[in-house]
């Protein structure tokens, strides 16, 4: 995996042996980021990447200039991942890692979020539902936030979840991107 765009353009983000781990193809996040751009400056924002495996989305929105990415990541390896890859980038602030599960880690948030990005591990269908939800209620999710959830083409999350609705889905190979806006 290498970062696509920015500061660290074409730099390698390490990744675990095995298959725990199902890191955003670098295709798939030069899509997202091509969206994003397309409907908003990036730099100056601030992410949260949930369930964050490597960090490559959130490192990749900080190389093209976020102020500010939290990662999330329940698995200890990940979360250690994550802070190793930022570290071989010398990235040394504008970030914060939360080693818990992802409704926990929003819970701690204190201030608004401008693009959050979730890809729990597509066997875990009932995250989709339940951390989306959390995100509905959540004061750090506003009118002006984005929420993609990456999801399996064989699974379709709900079209809304309280205040968030969903504005655009994208498909790439056998993989989707469900954008959502608050609607409040």
């Amino acid at each position: 995996m290498r970062i696509i765009a920015g500061k660290f353009r074409s730099r390698q983000v390490r990744s675990l042996p095995g298959a725990d781990l199902r890191p955003t193809s670098d295709r798939l996040r030069e899509t997202l980021f091509n969206v994003i751009a397309a409907a908003r400056p990036i730099e100056g924002t601030t992410w949260l990447d949930l369930f964050a495996g490597t960090g490559a989305v959130g490192i990749e929105a900080l190389s093209r200039g976020a102020r500010m990415a939290y990662f999330a990541e329940a698995a200890r390896k990940s979360a250690e991942l994550i802070s190793q890859n930022l570290r071989s980038l010398k990235i040394d602030s504008g970030f914060q890692i939360f080693q818990q599960d992802a409704v926990a880690a929003i819970a701690k948030i204190a201030e608004p979020i401008d693009i959050c990005f979730l890809d729990p591990p597509y066997k875990m269908e009932e995250q989709y539902e339940k951390v989306l939800a959390a995100l509905a209620k959540a004061q750090v999710v506003g009118e002006n936030s984005i929420v993609i959830a990456e999801h399996s083409k064989h699974f379709d999350p709900a079209d809304g979840y309280g205040q968030l609705q969903r504005f655009r889905k994208l498909v790439q190979g056998d993989a989707v991107l469900s954008f959502y806006k608050s609607n409040s």
